[in-house]
């Protein structure tokens, strides 16, 4: 194709934070270039924010159908490859349908859509057009998740038994959401966050983990939720009992009032010959617990081609012992997409790597994770079966 993929956003505006990460990511590899943006609900901060990106002014618009028809009225040589969404939850499907509609690739944070119904409907576009779309589930884009996962699925632990999943945070402790905390303010109020807080935010990314590393599906859960705080909206807590299609069992903890806590997001998951640990917050690192030899310990780094899988060294940017978190986990999720929509835009077939990244299907299944975690804590049933 010999250029750079073109990249239009909604929202992510000044006043956003995920904005800025979306944007550090997508340019971390030279692939992706911004090139248009609706940035804000507001006009004026829209304006600014375009501004500040040295947008062009003919490219800085006030919403996003005006953006997406404009757009789409280019010339092939000039308009956006793809778009991506970065609202609140409750804004995620109108720009995400009619960016589909016009023919436009999307790249949408989690979760997808404020329903699952919204969720199917993408899904039934995305066939209907051919399209591709990219959800941002960050946590599956460190190299070691992927070692992780690459490990299950050669079969090196055996069969998997169970699975421990915890996501605790501590920045909800207090009633943030009345104290001028805009973050706090959407993703606690049902009219933009959805049905579930905690589990709808965090909930659904220990979810995903969980079945991306172990390749298995969720069929039944037992869920508690918990809102700790007085006078919050949502929960803000919870524990859920999870059985996968494999016979394996699991527990999945999240919590925004796990106070002191920052963002310890891990994951355990045992076979018949041992087991894996990962932690977000020393991501670089993988345990290999072994049921008759000592603990391994794997460490992620480009250079160690001879012991880790391609998913794990394809995704490190650097030798071992230069740290890589975050910042790279989200570009590694843009990498492949745009890795893969080139080889599309080019007639090529991308490579087994490069397609992995998350789906319309991991987002339904988010939104599945939601709905029936909701429902089991309002029932009196002790298990409910997992529907989609």
């Amino acid at each position: 194709m010999g250029r750079k993929l073109r990249m239009g956003m909604v929202g992510g505006g000044k006043d956003a934070f995920i904005g800025a990460i979306h944007r550090f990511a997508a340019n971390m590899d030279g692939m992706i270039e911004l090139v248009c943006g609706a940035l804000s609900i507001n006009p004026t901060i829209a304006q600014e924010s375009g501004e500040l990106l040295f947008l062009p002014k003919d490219r800085i618009y006030l919403t996003f159908d005006e953006m997406i028809t404009k757009e789409a009225a280019l010339p092939a040589d000039q308009r956006m490859d793809f778009v991506t969404i970065v609202t609140p939850n409750f804004a995620h499907f109108a720009p995400a349908m009619m960016a589909l509609e016009n023919g436009f690739n999307v790249v949408i944070e989690k979760p997808i859509t404020f329903t699952l119904d919204e969720a199917k409907q993408l899904k039934a576009k995305l066939q209907e057009t051919g399209l591709i779309l990219c959800l941002t589930h960050t946590y599956s884009g460190y190299p070691m998740v992927k070692q992780a996962k690459a490990m299950v699925a050669d079969n090196v632990l055996g069969k998997i038994r169970k699975v421990w999943v915890e996501y605790p945070q501590g920045w909800l402790s207090k009633l943030s959401e009345r104290e001028g905390n805009a973050q706090a303010a959407w993703r606690t109020d049902p009219k933009k966050s959805g049905k579930s807080g905690c589990m709808g935010d965090i909930g659904t990314h220990a979810a995903h983990l969980a079945e991306y590393i172990t390749g298995s599906k969720i069929t039944q859960l037992c869920a508690d939720l918990n809102t700790m705080v007085e006078g919050r909206m949502l929960d803000d807590d919870g524990s859920v009992l999870l059985r996968f299609d494999n016979g394996a069992a699991g527990v999945l903890m999240a919590s925004q009032v796990a106070a002191g806590e920052e963002n310890a997001l891990k994951i355990r998951v045992y076979g018949e010959k041992g087991g894996i640990e990962w932690a977000q917050m020393e991501p670089n690192t993988l345990l290999v617990k072994w049921l008759d030899q000592p603990t391994q310990i794997l460490r992620a780094g480009g250079n160690y081609t001879d012991r880790l899988s391609t998913y794990a060294t394809g995704n490190c940017r650097t030798p071992g012992g230069h740290p890589e978190g975050y910042l790279e986990a989200f570009a590694n999720i843009y990498k492949n997409f745009a890795t893969t929509l080139t080889a599309k835009m080019n007639g090529e077939t991308p490579s087994k790597e490069a397609l992995d990244f998350p789906t319309v299907e991991d987002g339904i299944r988010g939104m599945a994770f939601i709905d029936n975690v909701v429902a089991s804590s309002q029932s009196d049933v002790k298990w409910t079966t997992y529907t989609i």
